[in-house]
């Protein structure tokens, strides 16, 4: 895939967008752009990428997303100050429902998702963290499930928290709101790989470069296949990924670097068939 980039210039601060979009090679990057207010998930930052995430999963020739963040911090939750400004019930579900279903989107969509966790990422944004396919972070990164700390337990950062490290260890950030450091993090399993700053995108370019290397028909199998099956019993898990397993294998993609493997010869360009 030839690698094309492009640039979009930032506008006056005052509108500046919410999610600034950056495309290279196959893969975009969304960065939120609130960093004076540590890019909150209001519903302004919510709406704005959850528009950007509709256009990309349709989108073939986007093969990795990747998330980040303005400023000294990836994310510091839900915006605190709008939360508290609003005493109805109505609109509290409606904000739930919107972080839901930007959640569920990230899972849903065929191109996997990176989180690039450049400093700190605190209750909905350890969500954010634990809802994409991926995470390379700063060795200085930290990670919390804070919202216990002012009476508010993190009951939706748990949903996807508790997917992605063990039982006791998501009670014990949930429990308690401490903040785990990035080596940490890492072995919990929160992160894939911790690095030095200097080092960050190279490391989140690297990563991306590998996924993109690969059949996009296989990606995308794969994808839906992991976060189908975690949630089935192992019986139903296994018949779900041979039923994969077959129509992968029938694909032009696989039959043609199947065929190249046994002849010993590089891979072919990919299809997407």
């Amino acid at each position: 895939m030839q690698a094309t980039t492009t640039e979009r210039p930032a506008p006056p601060v005052a509108d500046a967008p919410y999610v600034l979009r950056h495309d290279a090679g196959g893969v975009t990057t969304l960065t939120l752009n609130r960093p004076k207010a540590l890019n909150p998930l209001s519903t302004s930052m919510l709406a704005a990428l959850q528009t950007q995430l509709d256009a990309i999963e349709i989108d073939a020739s986007v093969r990795v997303v990747v998330i980040a963040g303005a400023g000294s911090a990836f994310c510091a939750g839900h915006d605190l100050k709008e939360m508290r400004a609003h005493t109805d019930a109505d609109f509290h579900a409606a904000l739930f429902a919107q972080c839901s279903r930007f959640m569920l989107t990230l899972a849903r969509m065929p191109q996997p998702v990176i989180a690039r966790v450049h400093g700190m990422a605190t209750a909905a944004g350890c969500q954010l963290v634990a809802a994409c396919d991926l995470a390379v972070a700063v060795d200085h990164a930290r990670f919390a499930t804070s919202g216990i700390g002012v009476g508010l337990f993190c009951s939706t950062p748990a949903v996807a928290l508790t997917r992605n490290v063990p039982r006791k260890v998501a009670a014990e950030m949930l429990f308690t709101g401490e903040f785990v450091d990035a080596p940490t993090a890492r072995q919990f399993g929160l992160v894939n790989r911790v690095v030095p700053a200097e080092r960050l995108d190279a490391e989140v370019a690297a990563l991306a470069a590998a996924i993109v290397a690969k059949s996009p028909l296989a990606v995308a199998t794969g994808k839906r296949l992991i976060w189908r099956q975690i949630e089935t019993g192992v019986d139903a898990a296994y018949q779900m990924a041979a039923q994969a397993m077959v129509c992968n294998m029938l694909s032009d993609d696989a039959m043609a670097g199947v065929q190249a493997f046994i002849d010993k010869q590089p891979m072919p360009p990919w299809t997407g068939r």
